[in-house]
């Protein structure tokens, strides 16, 4: 997980300091004119609820672009499970830039864990059926990243992180192109490691896109009967494409399409309309 932050520690860093700009602009005016420069304060982040912890590397990214100086204690890694009244972080240092800067740690630190937590909800209940969740592109704009980061943490692993990294042919392009000649002139000129995907949601369209060998065929909101169906064709015609089941899935209906099987499940609802994990923030007496 540390190689993904890594990866992008230019794009953390810049959304880091969007963030940080968004909140404080010109400078917290309460704060800045009630509080000395040189108080110092110690407090500690701590949960509200329990679930995955995510985001506690951020602690000390944020607060060190307000000051260097200031002492982050770490007591919980990202991955972490947590429950109501555990400490996952001190901190101790200028009061001016904690004060500061402790709603985005918050803000970003909450969601994060929400989609941890949720992820690793999914994730457990498909694992016993061998089956991987993804994510998708339905995340916060410009917070892909992270949040991608966080569905890893949970467990899930990443479908394509943007439009530039991996081939989705969608229904919306097949009403445009024939999709043999989509297939045909990605081939010729993607990288020959870069995967190739069709989405599918009828199976007259499955059984035309089987024979162009995709790398993975996603199998687009289809009911379990239409699921069942087109997994019958698949194995009848030794498709050696991956496949990918996704739309609608939700922790009702979740174990029910994992029984049959796929090799990924991806779910949009585990970016796009998580509850954020309560955690707060509480001074302590030095």
């Amino acid at each position: 997980m540390k190689d993904l932050l890594k990866k992008y520690s230019k794009e953390i860093d810049k959304i880091i300091e969007s963030a940080l700009n968004e909140d404080i602009g010109n400078g917290d005016i309460t704060t800045d004119f009630i509080i000395s420069s040189t108080n110092e304060i110690k407090g500690s982040f701590i949960a509200k609820g329990e679930g995955i912890i995510c985001g506690v590397p951020l602690i000390k990214l944020i607060f060190h672009k307000l000051n260097k100086e200031i002492k982050i204690s770490v007591k919980k890694k990202d991955g972490d499970f947590v429950k109501y009244g555990d400490v996952i972080a001190i901190v101790k240092g200028n009061t001016r830039a904690i004060f500061s800067g402790e709603r985005v740690v918050l803000n970003l630190m909450q969601r994060l864990s929400g989609i941890a937590t949720t992820t690793k909800k999914f994730v457990d209940i498909a694992k016993p059926y061998k089956v991987t969740i993804l994510d998708t592109r339905k995340t916060t704009p410009n917070l892909r990243i992270l949040e991608k980061y966080a569905v890893k943490i949970g467990g899930g692993q990443n479908h394509r992180m943007g439009l530039y990294d991996a081939a989705l042919i969608k229904d919306n392009h097949l009403k445009i192109i024939d999709v043999e000649k989509a297939i045909y002139e990605l081939r010729r000129w993607l990288p020959k490691n870069m995967t190739i995907e069709v989405e599918v949601h009828k199976l007259e369209i499955l059984k035309k896109v089987i024979p162009l060998h995709p790398d993975i065929i996603m199998l687009d909101n289809m009911n379990l009967s239409m699921v069942d169906e087109a997994m019958k064709i698949i194995k009848e015609t030794n498709c050696q494409a991956k496949i990918e089941i996704s739309g609608g899935i939700n922790l009702h209906n979740i174990r029910d399409y994992a029984q049959r099987k796929p090799d990924y499940i991806s779910i949009g609802s585990i970016t796009h309309s998580v509850q954020s994990m309560d955690i707060h923030f509480k001074l302590l007496c030095n």
